[in-house]
């Protein structure tokens, strides 16, 4: 997944359609002279143009800092609206890419607080200034003579005198303008900014209530028989966890990265049951953080702001600037493969209930079954046991195959910093540098760590977008992880799904530091949420390539890499468990799109969600991979919302687009490794994501490639 922070105008469309943020450009209107002691406002100093300070933040600055690079923004917008020349590009659009320096440096940090550091003391200023922030946006897309002058340079004669991307940075300025309401009547954009400061205010809500959900539950086990089947590295990390929280035993938290592993290994299926349920109920549990009625309150804002656009539904709305563009285009790719993942999962299903049987088990296989008899079945099909792996996957060793692998397909390069300020301790920061001639391209930071106050899960953050507006500006990205520490001086042991979440955050930072572009709206990873996981789900392949096995698989006692034999059960069993692999995220991203198709439908979710999986087909041995309580994606944000289909069609452009390789001879061939650079990673949003792939690929993608992926019968 990825997040970012949004540049200064279309900082409201950035949690919509494209996520970008804005780099540190020349100054175009002085800061008030009372935020000249705030720490947030100041320019960001030091080495590589400026860092994040860090180790100067203070919650009680953070609404002042907001407030005055609000002001200050709306000034530098009020500047370029009220200018009496002629509107041009240059004074235009040029001026509007320079604005907005301090606003975008105050907001980013804010937004990581937001995600990485949510103190109970945080909360309550996200909560107050979320709204105001929404109001911010609004005034800028809003702004009536601004607007006319983005209209002039777009409609302009002269527009064809500009180069390509130029065009392109005039009509997508345009195009999002138009889409944030601009070209509305008056009575239309005043209700447009009342329904988007409430949906901030609940969207702050929803992110509250699961942080808290995520932080607080757990199941705590006191008896160490409990324990049976559980990987040594597994029970260690458990009584870390335990000993952080001042408790005696082992401590399961209620995350993914805790509850996946114990639903897997954990013989006490009581314990199994418990875990599931913790997990799959949170904002479900009908008490103070209960998400259902924050549900219905998004949904029927949503269905009303679709309304004043003139369009029947939010998801319309929403997939009309995607690569999909319609929702029927989205749903018509996801019911193509979804017959063929559910019938997978019945057979998966059906050699689970045989091993039990066979085993003596006297069960029928339920949800909190799945993950322990799929390892069953996986050895006793393939031989393959992921507890054989998970001692070949150190995450420090992951991190160095990671940037080994950037080298031979960017020719980057990472160098480990040193006392750069970081937000927490865990983190690391790295220089990346071109390999050939040593030039400076970025910093990489990485956050591995669970802990309260953080979102669950896996994601890349962009601190600065790389550009050369005013001077040549290079990108800052990070990547954070919720490992779960074990006992201090051992390695950390990852599973394999662990290690391909991994290439795949870092694809999405490979993408951001790549950049080679003019202007901070185009730049890096600034495309449609259905293009921008193309790169990163691209990257997955290079975990299983025999290189970065024998290089860096290496047996976290002995030193000696992954046995031929071992790769060669992996390899065999890549199709294995992609039945549950595909169904639970397609599952999730039918629900969304059907919840939001729904329009303005009174709904309540918990029986939407019962009645339509029912319509679909869902085993009943899955549930989604994220219910629509703890759907972070759809209703902490505009993000992912009738958008969560982006995992898929991004998975038929990654698996089309890994052929290339294949074909070629190999995933690190040269000619193809530079086209991807060429024609995906270093444009940005400067060509339209189709024309890209095209010029990348040769052709159009095709389904068949991740049909033949994930072992489904071909659709023709």
């Amino acid at each position: 997944m990825f997040k970012s922070y949004a540049r200064l105008f279309l900082l409201f469309l950035a949690a919509i359609l494209i996520f970008m943020t804005n780099p540190q450009n020349s100054k175009t209107a002085a800061a008030p002279e009372t935020a000249v002691a705030n720490p947030l406002t100041a320019k960001w100093t030091g080495p590589y143009g400026g860092i994040p300070p860090f180790d100067k933040v203070k919650i009680s600055d953070f609404k002042p800092a907001l407030d005055a690079a609000m002001a200050e923004n709306l000034a530098e917008i009020d500047a370029i609206a009220s200018n009496k020349a002629a509107p041009t590009f240059e004074n235009t659009m040029v001026t509007l890419e320079k604005s907005g320096d301090t606003f975008n440096r105050v907001k980013t940090i804010f937004d990581i607080w937001g995600t990485s550091v949510n103190t109970a003391d945080f909360q309550p200023v996200q909560a107050e200034m979320q709204p105001k922030l929404a109001a911010h946006y609004d005034k800028i897309t809003q702004n009536t003579a601004l607007f006319k002058r983005i209209e002039a340079v777009y409609n302009s004669p002269a527009k064809k005198k500009l180069n390509a991307e130029q065009q392109r940075l005039a009509q997508v300025t345009y195009e999002n303008y138009v889409h944030a309401g601009a070209a509305l009547d008056a009575a239309k954009k005043s209700r447009l900014a009342e329904v988007n400061q409430q949906l901030a205010a609940v969207y702050t809500k929803f992110n509250q209530n699961l942080q808290g959900e995520e932080s607080g539950p757990y199941v705590l086990i006191e008896n160490k028989s409990d324990l049976a089947g559980l990987p040594q590295s597994l029970v260690d990390a458990a009584a870390e966890t335990a000993k952080a929280k001042g408790k005696t035993g082992w401590l399961i938290r209620n995350t993914r990265s805790s509850t996946d592993p114990f639903l897997t290994y954990a013989d006490n299926r009581e314990l199994r049951e418990k875990v599931w349920k913790m997990f799959v109920s949170r904002g479900d549990n009908g008490d103070a953080r209960d998400n259902n009625e924050t549900i219905k309150q998004i949904l029927a804002l949503r269905a009303e702001r679709a309304h004043l656009f003139g369009l029947s539904t939010h998801a319309h709305w929403i997939v009309s600037q995607k690569m999909a563009k319609t929702p029927e285009n989205a749903m018509n790719l996801m019911l193509k493969i979804w017959p063929a993942a559910i019938a997978r999962v019945h057979e998966e299903v059906a050699d689970m209930q045989t091993l039990a049987n066979k085993q003596g088990a006297k069960i029928k296989i339920e949800p909190w079954d799945y993950r322990y008899y799929m390892e069953k079945v996986r050895k006793e099909k393939y031989d393959l046991d992921q507890n054989e792996v998970k001692p070949y996957l150190q995450l420090d060793k992951m991190r160095e195959a990671m940037m080994w692998v950037a080298g031979e397909l960017f020719n980057f390069n990472f160098k480990k910093l040193d006392g750069i300020p970081t937000f927490n301790a865990d983190m690391v920061v790295y220089e990346v540098t071109n390999k050939t001639t040593g030039k400076h391209v970025g910093l990489w930071y990485f956050d591995p760590y669970a802990r309260d106050g953080k979102d669950s899960g896996a994601w890349m953050n962009q601190y600065r977008n790389q550009s050369r507006v005013g001077s040549d500006i290079t990108t800052i990205v990070s990547n954070n992880a919720n490992f779960v520490k074990g006992k201090p001086g051992e390695p950390v042991l990852i599973s394999w799904d662990d290690a391909t979440t991994m290439f795949h955050e870092f694809g999405h930072a490979l993408h951001g530091l790549s950049s080679n572009v003019t202007y901070p709206t185009l730049s890096g990873t600034a495309v449609a949420t259905d293009y921008v996981e193309f790169p990163s789900q691209l990257l997955e392949h290079w975990v299983a390539t025999p290189e970065v096995l024998n290089k860096f698989a290496v047996h976290y006692k002995t030193g000696k890499p992954m046995p031929k034999e071992l790769i060669e059960k992996i390899k065999k069993a890549s199709t294995f468990n992609k039945g549950f692999e595909t169904t639970e995220l397609l599952a999730s991203a039918l629900m969304d799109m059907k919840i939001h198709l729904a329009g303005d439908a009174k709904i309540d979710p918990k029986q939407f969600e019962k009645d339509e999986l029912t319509k679909l087909g869902m085993p009943r041995e899955i549930v989604m991979r994220h219910r629509l309580t703890q759907f972070r994606h759809i209703f902490g944000s505009d993000d992912y919302s009738a958008s969560y289909y982006s995992y898929l069609w991004s998975d038929v452009l990654k698996a089309d687009a890994y052929t290339a390789f294949t074909e070629a001879g190999g995933p690190y061939d040269k000619k193809v490794a530079e086209r991807l650079r060429k024609y995906v990673f270093t444009v940005g949003n400067t060509i339209d994501p189709e024309v890209g792939f095209r010029m990348f690929r040769g052709r159009d993608p095709k389904v068949d490639a991740l049909m033949i992926e994930r072992g489904f019968p071909l659709t023709h």
